[in-house]
């Protein structure tokens, strides 16, 4: 009798095991701010299977930050990778782990990790650009500032824009302020698309974090044409002059000589016909 509920047990032992579905995922333990959060896993759950990962914010009150879905696919392994940007989240604890569901009570072994936390590190304070975060395609892209505490050493740059990378990464030369003793760098990088760039700062300990320079349209002046205008020839009126009409005597200017000649005559006449 012993024999056999012995027999029954072990059988059980190696049967439930086998029967329970694994689920591992795994992540960095720390990151810095900026850089992508990169989850791997793997599953012996069927292929076909949806489930969420979820990032939370971890304290007392978990904060949900951001969540993705995996389908699990037909592959011999069933990975998959999950990745979550920190970029504008603040220095902290998180925590990445699969979204709880009753689909998965009492499927999943024992031995299935299906939570990890992360530190995401904020260094992003420890850089100063003192270059303009708007620049003109003239300009641009000049990098400029100093890194916190770096003196004389470098720092490597990576540049991404509009078009993927355009820059980098690239060991820069720093040179240390003698007041304060941080490292600083100037560098110019030529870029000919306007849009967002996205330029990554690390050092030898590790990743310090990014700063975001927006290179403007470039200004179209307008083509100004001066228009010449040839005054209209203006062309003189004549006015025609009123020539005064003479009012000239029916009678033609010498007949009244003439008449009083014929009279004189008439009269010498009559004066000798007197004397005869």
């Amino acid at each position: 009798m012993k024999s056999a509920v012995r027999l029954l047990l072990l059988c059980f032992l190696i049967i439930a095991p086998v029967s329970a579905y694994q689920l591992y995922i795994d992540c960095p333990s720390e990151i810095y701010v900026g850089q992508t959060l990169k989850i791997t896993g793997n599953s012996t759950l069927p292929s076909g299977t949806s489930f969420n990962i979820v990032m939370y914010r971890a304290g007392y009150t978990a904060t949900q930050i951001d969540s993705a879905t995996v389908t699990l696919q037909d592959s011999k392994s069933k990975t998959f990778v999950v990745t979550f940007p920190t970029k504008g989240l603040t220095g902290g604890q998180y925590k990445v782990e699969l979204q709880s569901s009753t689909e998965f009570e009492g499927k999943l072994s024992s031995d299935s990790i299906t939570m990890k936390l992360v530190k995401i590190n904020d260094r992003s304070a420890e850089i100063t650009f003192t270059a303009p975060v708007v620049q003109t395609p003239a300009e641009a892209l000049r990098i400029e500032g100093s890194i916190k505490d770096l003196g004389d050493g470098g720092v490597k740059i990576e540049v991404r824009g509009p078009d993927g990378l355009v820059f980098g990464p690239t060991w820069v030369e720093t040179k240390k302020d003698l007041k304060t003793g941080d490292g600083v760098y100037a560098k110019k990088v030529v870029v000919t698309t306007p849009g967002e760039y996205e330029i990554h700062f690390t050092d030898a300990k590790s990743y310090i974090g990014e700063v975001t320079v927006i290179v403007s349209e470039p200004t179209t002046v307008p083509t100004i044409v001066e228009t010449v205008k040839t005054p209209a020839t203006t062309r003189p009126t004549t006015i025609p002059t009123t020539v005064p009409t003479t009012t000239q005597s029916p009678l033609p200017p010498l007949l009244p000589f003439i008449a009083l000649g014929v009279i004189g005559v008439a009269a010498a006449l009559a004066g000798r016909r007197k004397q005869e």
